[in-house]
């Protein structure tokens, strides 16, 4: 299936969206919420802790995804409410398709946790990418992963057009990657570090934010779901601070790593590796000008505006201020 049809069944969902989040938080007591597996955040021992269920006074039916794109989706089909973690690229990719969806707050800010790696037979690095011409490249197209790789190559000026770009998912890019069938892939978390065994990065997560390449998941849900949901959505907000503020503090870690460990599907060693490049903002941190109270929506407009260039998509909206919506947050931070 090609971007282009993913995007139309995505927006095909949209007329769904209201009456079907509606239906599931209403009609059955519970909400379902959406993360990602081999990607550990301080929000796995408050979900392990049952701490959302106490706070928000409804079961939680959480399921992992592979990648922010399913999770797009399965808040268009009304089939999840709040997606944990979820790219901006991805995000950007939804709502530029007409989608209403909309970024709650800041999830987790990386950089050296998302990127590229060329197999290691090939001997190509950032002084020798334009070798890269002609080659096969994994990438999961409409993620974080993908807006990351088209940056990469515009700096080096390799163009895309001569690469044979496959759409893959991180964990089947790694797979690739390590029997030889691509000669680049690109990903994140326990997917990028097996990619690692394999090759080299082109930049480091320093060298990226330097070039403007930044990186960031966002917690999201459909406008409508917010809408109709404001308190439920600032609580769940609100225990997901309250986490970070935990782990962020460092003086809970040995309890709450081998937690996060289990419910991420991966060892404790390489889940401390994992969190060691993660940066959880404060809630103060979120709401300034350089998150939610501006950048955020011109970072967004940028996102787009590349996606376009590379016709993954074909058209940006004006822009990604109404894609924010940082009012929940706002009453977290009071609860």
């Amino acid at each position: 299936m090609t971007l282009k049809n993913k995007l139309a069944g995505a927006a095909a969902g949209i007329a769904l969206l209201a009456g079907g989040s509606a239906a599931v938080a209403d009609g059955h007591g519970e909400i379902t919420v959406a993360y990602f597996l081999e990607w550990p955040m301080p929000f796995q021992f408050a979900k392990e802790n049952g701490m959302y269920e106490e706070a928000l006074g409804t079961s939680i039916n959480w399921v992992s995804f592979d990648t922010g794109t399913a999770m797009s989706a399965a808040m268009a089909s009304g089939d999840v409410q709040i997606s944990v973690s979820q790219g901006v690229p991805p995000f950007v990719v939804a709502t530029s398709a007409g989608q209403d969806l909309q970024i709650l707050d800041v999830a987790v800010s990386y950089a050296d946790n998302d990127n590229c790696v060329v197999a290691s037979a090939l001997e190509i690095d950032k002084n020798s990418a334009a070798e890269l011409a002609g080659k096969t490249v994994a990438v999961p197209l409409g993620t974080a992963a993908h807006y990351g790789f088209l940056k990469q190559m515009g700096h080096f000026g390799v163009d895309v057009a001569s690469l044979e770009v496959v759409d893959m998912a991180p964990a089947e890019g790694a797979a690739a990657l390590a029997q030889g069938q691509v000669d680049m892939s690109c990903g994140w978390g326990g997917a990028l570090r097996r990619m690692k065994e394999h090759g080299n990065v082109l930049l480091t997560g320093a060298e990226k934010t330097e070039l403007g390449i930044l990186v960031f998941d966002a917690t999201t849900a459909p406008a409508a779901y917010v809408a109709e949901n404001p308190e439920m959505v600032a609580k769940f907000l609100a225990v997901t601070a309250k986490a970070n503020e935990m782990w962020n503090a460092g003086d809970m870690v040995d309890e709450m790593l081998p937690v996060i460990a289990a419910d991420a599907g991966m060892d404790e060693d390489a889940t401390a590796e994992t969190l060691a490049g993660f940066v959880f903002p404060t809630v103060d941190e979120q709401l300034s000008a350089a998150w939610l109270g501006g950048n955020a929506a011109e970072f967004m407009k940028g996102v787009a505006e590349v996606f376009v260039e590379s016709g993954s998509i074909p058209g940006a909206l004006d822009s990604y201020e109404a894609a924010v919506n940082a009012s929940p947050l706002t009453d977290a931070g009071a609860m």
